[in-house]
């Protein structure tokens, strides 16, 4: 990622934003809200410079650890400050710091170890070009349009994300067409798919408002050629497959539904050695209900299967080719102007796991129970 200089020359004045609303980016799903008065600096010409960021910490339990994991953790889950510009023809959005990404049925990796792995400690930084105010083109490391949960804890339902999740690119670099007509949004994005450095994927996301409480959306994306290698942020298999969405949003206080279902598909291929090509499908429900304006409670359900045999050749996409998984979360949360405390009860099992691919010290284990809990501020 090019990290986009800015110099604050000393002269320039630091004050709290006097903005009726929280800035629209980071994206903050809920029950989390953003600081409605972000720090901000007059940057003469360029106009308004606002400074966000979140500290948080977590603490977590839990079953069936696999090899290098443990029981019980305690680690940063964000230290990132945000710099952007949100207004004229030229804006920009730079965050940075360091992160850890839990997520249910998969091994924890400590904020440190997982940053350097990941996205590094700009995880997202683009410039945006906005020659009117229903078209923009954004150009860096992106969010990825896919998907009904964001990337970070603190910008979610719960802390960890889910089992759909894990299907999902998270962030990509590359470039994306904005344009809004009424109620129809639309985006475009010629990116590198799962973080790969090979600029072959395609996403694309059509989104309806249909009134003030319901909207619908449809996105799908996937690599129009060939990427032969894999990291830890990019799964070889998924990263040479196709995803779609179709997500449904109801908000209405004191209410926040997010069902959505998704469908992933790796075709075989000789010449990257997948004999025969596997799919996944599953379904999310996410919602939160607010009791209060400093409390709320959350939860997710998810049910996701994938196809193939390991006889077959097929690629693992889940616990084994042919598996399927299910999974429960709750989490209650707390929040006091810039403060926040919340938990986590979360609880996985597996099916049709192949011995290897599944849960626990020996991967054959086919349930995972957490209690997490994570406190912090949003600045």
């Amino acid at each position: 990622m090019k990290t986009f200089g800015l110099t604050l020359g000393a002269a320039l004045l630091c004050s709290a934003a006097a903005q009726a609303d929280p800035l629209a980016t980071p994206s903050m799903e809920g029950p989390i809200a953003a600081n409605a008065t972000p720090t901000t600096f007059d940057a003469g010409p360029l106009g308004n410079i606002y400074v966000t960021g979140a500290v948080s910490g977590l603490a977590f339990w839990q079953g069936d650890p696999e090899p290098g994991d443990r029981h019980t953790f305690v680690d940063l889950s964000n230290g990132q400050v945000s710099v952007q510009k949100t207004d004229g023809w030229f804006q920009f959005y730079v965050q940075a710091g360091e992160y850890s990404l839990p997520s249910l049925g998969a091994a924890y990796v400590k904020s440190g170890t997982l940053t350097n792995a990941t996205f590094g400690v700009v995880p997202e930084g683009y410039i945006k070009i906005a020659p009117s105010g229903s078209f923009s083109i954004e150009v860096g490391k992106l969010p990825t349009l896919i998907g009904a949960e964001y990337t970070f804890t603190v910008e979610n339902m719960d802390i960890e994300r889910g089992l759909l999740w894990n299907q999902e690119p998270a962030i990509s670099r590359g470039v994306q067409v904005n344009y809004t007509a009424g109620p129809l949004a639309l985006s475009a994005s010629w990116n590198d798919g799962f973080y790969s450095d090979r600029f072959n994927w395609l996403s694309g996301s059509a989104t309806w408002t249909i009134d003030g409480a319901n909207t619908l959306a449809f996105v799908g994306a996937g690599n129009i050629g060939k990427t032969g290698y894999g990291t830890f942020a990019t799964p070889f298999a998924q990263n040479n497959g196709d995803i779609y969405n179709l997500i449904y949003t109801y908000t209405s206080a004191p209410w926040l539904v997010n069902p959505y279902v998704q469908y992933t598909d790796v075709p075989a291929s000789t010449a990257l050695g997948i004999p025969h090509g596997a799919s996944t499908w599953g379904i999310g429900l996410l919602a939160t209900y607010t009791v209060s304006p400093s409390f709320s409670l959350s939860g997710r359900a998810e049910y996701e299967k994938a196809s193939g045999s390991a006889a077959s050749g097929a690629p693992n996409l889940l616990y084994g080719p042919g598996s399927n998984a299910w999974s429960v979360t709750f989490t209650p949360t707390y929040q006091y102007k810039v403060f926040f405390a919340r938990a986590d009860v979360s609880y996985v099992t597996a099916g049709s796991v192949t011995p290897g691919d599944g849960l626990g010290p020996l991967f054959n284990s086919k349930s995972q129970a957490r209690l997490m809990l994570e406190t912090g501020i949003v600045f």
